[in-house]
């Protein structure tokens, strides 16, 4: 892939459809998107009634279906200046607070870190009693207390940004110059 004139910003979306609509409205207001899915959101995506081809034609779209997870090397050459990742799922972030990078967008977020890019996760399990969007309508949560740990976990990492809500998320995209002149922590 040719290195843009201007770095983009890799946008990974999870298995979750909390507040994936909203999130891939946002993603398709942008020109400067890629598109990074893991198994799960392709499939979730599909569950959402999402158009799959369709994004694929509005922008790059990654998807997890190498071993290496190939596409990380962009972030070594300059391509990306941040990384989203929203929705992720409370599966997502354990993995990224335990250091694992077993799928495309686990790796991302850890190649990402390693080359001081900041990161912005909209974390999914944020409260221990939540509505969300399922897809045959809204449900009721209760994130373990695990998933809570977790989070708050992840507000410590270097270079990162946790968003607890979707208007956490909004300011954290607004908040382009402040993010990317520190470390985001």
């Amino acid at each position: 892939m040719k290195k843009p004139r201007k770095p983009r910003i890799a946008w990974a979306i999870t298995g979750s459809g909390h507040y994936l609509k909203e999130c891939l409205d946002l993603v398709q207001q942008r020109d400067d998107v890629d598109l990074f899915l893991s198994k799960a959101a392709a499939e979730v995506l599909a569950m959402y009634d999402f158009d799959l081809k369709s994004l694929r034609q509005r922008m790059t779209c990654f998807r997890d279906t190498t071993a290496s997870a190939s596409p990380v090397g962009l972030f070594y050459h300059g391509h990306y200046e941040r990384l989203v990742i929203a929705p992720a799922t409370s599966n997502t972030v354990a993995k990224m607070v335990w250091g694992v990078a077993d799928t495309l967008v686990t790796n991302v977020y850890a190649q990402a870190g390693k080359c001081r890019i900041p990161s912005v996760v909209f974390a999914c399990d944020t409260q221990p009693i939540m509505e969300t969007e399922a897809p045959n309508g809204k449900v009721m949560v209760y994130p373990r207390r695990i998933d809570l740990k977790n989070v708050e976990r992840l507000r410590e990492f270097e270079y990162t940004r946790v968003a607890t809500s979707f208007s956490e998320l909004i300011d954290a995209l607004k908040d382009d110059s402040e993010c990317l002149s520190r470390s985001c922590s």
